[in-house]
């Protein structure tokens, strides 16, 4: 008698052992379900609230950003308009912002397909790494200021007010190009790689790099033809534009030049950017002060072989 006793209650504690363990597992694969952050290695909302995209509290790593553009037309009904007039923008600048344009470029110039392109100055993501410290500012900057700067800069002229259609059409543009790339994520696309700093930029070589290979688009004295932008003089942009900086120019050469079939060497596009550099362009016209015009800068009034200062 005793031993069926025995075997019964070890019958018992075995089942029990076996809904406990049932229960545990269930209750942790519901839990990690209902954060599935858990599972992915995403980040977490203390991270996303602080901000430190690429440092997970738990170590996992964050998960790798997909370059996606979505399409265009596949932004939301009531966006959609505005969405595709912000790409009409960026490449047709003249034609739907063109009180804005005090030059013969386009936003596209330097962000193909505007922006939407990986071989490019690409905005995919932008609205999700700004605001965004500038040294220029000395301070954070919004997406707004951001491209407020570029009209005065690159385009040459006077901004779109903050409220305008036109800078909230390019706003819309931004966050919907951006869509699915979290806040603050490390994007690896956006910006221009480093240069070397152990070259010294060549003005004189630069000039042959031009005539042999940027002439044939740019024209034979930069003022830029149907197919490419100026990259000096009147039409061009202004001595106050990021391009305006050697180590800029150069990293954008170096990357994307010849736009077909990119080919330079890092020394031949130093030496192209100082080259360029050294040529004259519109002056740039601080915000408040009377539009620059197409007033030429004069030519080497800053040292060629070194990067403009940041303005």
């Amino acid at each position: 008698m005793k031993t069926k006793s025995l075997s019964f209650s070890l019958i018992v504690t075995v089942i029990l052992l076996g809904i406990g363990g049932w229960l545990v597992l269930f209750f942790h694969m519901t839990g990690t379900a209902n954060h599935p952050a858990v599972l992915s290695g995403a980040m977490s909302p203390g991270a996303m609230a602080n901000g430190t995209a690429g440092a997970l509290a738990n170590g996992a790593q964050p998960l790798e950003v997909a370059f996606n553009p979505p399409a265009l037309e596949d932004a939301p009904a009531k966006n959609r308009e505005a969405v595709l007039l912000g790409y009409k923008i960026m490449t047709e600048t003249k034609k739907y912002a063109g009180e804005y344009v005090g030059n013969n470029l386009a936003c596209t110039n330097c962000h193909f397909d505007g922006g939407r392109s990986k071989d490019t100055i690409s905005l995919v993501g932008v609205a999700s790494v700004y605001p965004h410290y500038r040294s220029r500012a000395n301070f954070s900057t919004d997406l707004t200021l951001r491209t407020m700067d570029c009209f005065q800069r690159s385009m040459n002229s006077v901004a779109p007010p903050a409220d305008s259609k036109i800078m909230q059409a390019l706003t819309a543009y931004y966050q919907w190009i951006s869509k699915g790339i979290p806040i603050y994520a490390e994007v690896p696309w956006i910006g221009l790689p480093k240069m070397p700093e152990d070259h010294k930029p060549d003005p004189a070589a630069g000039g042959t790099v031009y005539k042999d290979v940027c002439a044939r688009c740019h024209g034979a004295e930069g003022q830029g033809t149907p197919i490419a932008p100026a990259v000096w003089g009147p039409g061009s942009y202004n001595d106050g534009a990021g391009m305006n900086r050697v180590t800029t120019f150069s990293a954008f050469a170096w990357r994307f030049m010849p736009k077909a079939s990119p080919s330079l060497t890092k020394e031949q596009a130093l030496d192209v950017a100082a080259f360029v550099h050294a040529k004259p362009r519109p002056h740039y016209a601080k915000p408040g002060a009377k539009p620059a015009g197409n007033t030429p800068a004069a030519p080497g009034a800053q040292a060629a072989t070194q990067p403009a200062a940041a303005k």
